[in-house]
């Protein structure tokens, strides 16, 4: 299932606002489009404190989708132990992450190639 660029724009923002209500550090959107054989055309990544964190990140990224959009997640893996959550809304995926295992996986290096624009931390 293909969005339209401006139905993508409306659910990333809705998930950027998601994180921040939560104060999700290090915001990172990784546009996709351009790179050929990719799953999905966005990543959203950011991270938490601890599980608590991580894990209230993912459900006000999805509250959030939901209540502006109507949007339900398509799929969820990682909620038990809340180190790596993803959040796959088909096009955009969401990765929030607990800090050392954002270090450890580091998809910003493995999509280095790829257009990153940083959100700052309010």
């Amino acid at each position: 299932m293909d969005v339209n660029q401006d139905e993508a724009e409306k659910t990333i923002n809705n998930i950027i606002e998601g994180i921040q209500k939560i104060k999700g550090k290090k915001i990172v959107q990784i546009d996709l489009t351009t790179i050929n054989h990719t799953e999905c055309n966005h990543f959203i990544i950011c991270h938490g404190t601890s599980n608590t964190h991580t894990g209230a990140i993912a459900d006000s990224v999805e509250e959030n989708v939901k209540k502006n959009l109507g949007i339900s997640v398509f799929h969820k893996e990682g909620n038990k132990n809340a180190i790596w959550i993803l959040l796959d809304y088909s096009d955009i995926m969401v990765h929030v992450f607990q800090e050392e295992a954002r270090e450890f996986y580091n998809l910003e290096r493995l999509w280095a190639d790829a257009k990153f624009t940083i959100i700052e931390d309010e």
